[in-house]
């Protein structure tokens, strides 16, 4: 059976009722070369109607419904970051340092301008790392990973806690264990409540509202933030948390789902707690240096050298989902450009396209006039060796939308659908 790449561009997909979509606009000879040979189609990674988050997404379009396997963002980016939590007494949270209005608690910017150095965060994380919370025996743990990104656990010593709380930051809302984007949210730190009426549950949110009014008191005046301040930049004066869980899912290990050994090239914790717990091996990559030429270069080699070793290789691409947050549809669509030409088409003149079946989509859609995650179909395109193409010139949205494929109500049915092509293929 021939080897498998499957190649996931972060929010690349727009809207099929814009005009021009981004990957409209970009010049990408590369996957256009890859869509002329494929079947195409186009695909909703969680479900008509959700605006996902990437953790549930990729799930999702690894093969498991986030609906009946998924238990919050929050214990995957710590398994990401390489922090355990104990269940029962210890609640997990993705979390955002945010830029605010000290006085007002407006949020100027839920991501410090996204001019946050890692190495500054690190240094921001360590203040409030270990907080005594003086109520419930509580403490919170605090570890920064890429840029403003980072992992909060909350936790007592003595008393049961619940992850069925909502999050602090406003830009997203708990639907069961999944966090969807909201198109419109009040631009301030939200109160953490609890979502079921239980003390678990209410203990839980009190704590976290404590560790937000000691988070803001103490990143005031780190002298990280008064430099940042002197320089004219934002400061990082607020921690925003969401997407709570207090377990990882329990999920049988991708290898034996669909017989196939899959590796994992990915940047950002959350992908790579995905795919630990799935038993995928990954890849070691740097994070991102803004030099999308030799960070695209690093993936590249990995995956071709994962390639060797596995069935299956997982790659997910950061760069135009940005921004899509931004809305800067010219800067989404270089950014598509930029991984064409520095992964896509590199990937292509190294390998031997007769061995090799390719899936190629989004985890989900951010359309630059939304700024935000949108419920919208993304493109799809499967090529495996020896199946006749549906003749698609263009991977963009509506050209895709013609492809045999159809439209995939669920981003869990893709793989079993590619199983069974490649079974028929022989």
């Amino acid at each position: 059976m021939s080897k498998l790449i499957y190649l996931v561009i972060d929010g690349a997909a727009d809207s099929l009722s814009d005009y021009t979509t981004s990957l409209g606009m970009a010049n990408t000879p590369a996957l256009d070369k890859v869509a002329s040979l494929s079947l195409c189609g186009l695909m909703y990674t969680i479900g008509k109607g959700v605006a996902p988050e990437s953790d549930a997404a990729v799930m999702a379009l690894l093969g498991y419904d986030p609906h009946v396997y998924y238990t919050g963002r929050g214990p995957l980016e710590a398994l990401g970051a390489d922090v355990e939590i104990k269940e029962g007494y210890e609640v997990a949270f993705r979390a955002n340092f945010a830029t605010i209005n000290e006085q007002t608690l407006e949020i100027v910017d839920r991501r410090v301008g996204r001019s946050l150095l890692s190495e500054e965060a690190r240094e921001l994380a360590k203040a409030l790392d270990g907080m005594k919370l003086g109520l419930y025996d509580g403490y919170v743990r605090v570890k920064a990973t890429v840029g403003h990104r980072a992992v909060v656990v909350v936790g007592s010593h003595s008393y049961r806690l619940s992850d069925e709380v909502d999050n602090t930051d406003p830009a997203y809302a708990k639907v069961g264990k999944i966090s969807v984007a909201r198109a419109k949210f009040d631009k301030r730190v939200a109160e953490c409540k609890p979502l079921v009426d239980i003390p678990e549950a209410r203990r839980t949110a009190e704590l976290v509202n404590v560790f937000t009014r000691k988070s803001i008191e103490i990143l005031s005046q780190h002298p990280v933030n008064l430099a940042r301040a002197s320089r004219g930049q934002p400061k990082a004066n607020v921690i925003l948390v969401r997407d709570s869980g207090g377990s990882l899912p329990r999920v049988d290990p991708i290898e034996r789902r669909f017989g196939l050994k899959f590796g994992a090239v990915v940047e950002m914790p959350v992908e790579k707690g995905i795919a630990k717990l799935l038993g995928m091996e990954v890849a070691e990559v740097g994070e991102p240096t803004g030099d999308r030429a030799r960070d695209y270069s690093e993936r590249l080699n990995a995956t071709l050298s994962l390639l060797k070793k596995v069935d299956a290789v997982y790659v997910h691409l950061k760069g135009p989902d940005e921004p899509g947050h931004d809305g800067l549809q010219k800067d989404k669509a270089e950014a598509i450009e930029e991984i064409d030409a520095h992964f896509v088409k590199p990937l292509l003149e190294k390998m031997d396209l007769s061995g090799v079946s390719m899936i190629v989509t989004s985890d989900h859609a951010t359309p630059p006039k939304a700024r935000s995650h949108t419920d919208d179909p993304v493109p799809v395109l499967v090529y495996i060796p020896g199946l006749e193409p549906d003749g698609i010139s263009r991977f963009t949205e509506r050209d895709c939308s013609r492809g045999s494929l159809g439209v995939i109500e669920h981003g869990w049915l893709l793989l079993p659908r590619i199983r069974e092509l490649l079974k028929h293929r022989g």
